[in-house]
């Protein structure tokens, strides 16, 4: 059908066969991870799945969590600096874990400013021992990576310390913030389409926040 539609010279028939041959391949992808998962019980790999027949790029996110434990688009990574403002995104490809993020923020910080942050946050995702020595050993002096699970005494100690908790308060306000990227920013629902313009999208999103931000500083000064 596509190669009868492409000999004819109509603008209509080159769409459609344009547009079939883009569909085509992703419905039999459709089919046969059905018939893999539901007729032979197979387990079918995330990188193996495609979950959206209009956005394919689009990843299986685990969420771990119980009223939502999985969801369905792309992680957005973002680094943000005393005061609110984002210095960094990155749209994640499939589902990384978050600990594999924290040396990539480190070395952007210290390249984008010239010497590493005085004090660096995360949430307990992030957490590892390593993690927590890759900062030491960058130069960050306060070190804020909850430990998740069981604790030993020296651990509870350690995080009950005053500059500890305080970086805790902080930290979840970046949370906050967050939040006000997707409400008022856009970055709860991508509109513009591809993995292309689902970047433009959260690339644009982060801007537009970085400017509300600086905009309400510059009008408390005045």
């Amino acid at each position: 059908m596509c190669a009868a539609l492409q000999k004819q010279g109509a603008d209509e028939a080159q769409k459609l066969a344009e547009s079939l041959a883009t569909f085509l391949p992703r419905a039999e992808q459709v089919v046969a991870q059905t018939v893999r998962r539901i007729f032979a019980g197979e387990q079918v790999p995330a990188q193996e799945k495609i979950v959206s027949i209009f956005e394919p790029h689009t990843a299986i996110i685990r969420r771990n969590k119980a009223h939502k434990p999985t969801e369905y688009g792309h992680k957005v990574w973002l680094d943000e600096v005393e005061g609110g403002i984002v210095t960094r995104w990155q749209v994640l490809e499939g589902n990384p874990s978050d600990k594999e993020q924290w040396e990539p923020s480190l070395e952007h910080h210290t390249q984008q400013f010239g010497r590493p942050p005085n004090q660096a946050s995360a949430d307990r995702g992030v957490y590892s021992s390593a993690n927590e020595a890759i900062a030491q050993q960058k130069g960050v002096q306060r070190v804020i990576l909850p430990k998740p699970g069981k604790k030993s005494e020296a651990r509870k100690q350690h995080e009950k310390q005053r500059w500890f908790q305080q970086g805790r308060k902080w930290h979840a306000g970046v949370e906050g913030r967050i939040s006000v990227l997707k409400r008022r920013d856009g970055l709860d629902r991508c509109q513009d389409h591809g993995e292309k313009g689902f970047a433009r999208w959260v690339g644009w999103g982060v801007i537009a926040g970085n400017l509300h931000v600086i905009g309400q500083k510059v009008a408390a000064r005045a």
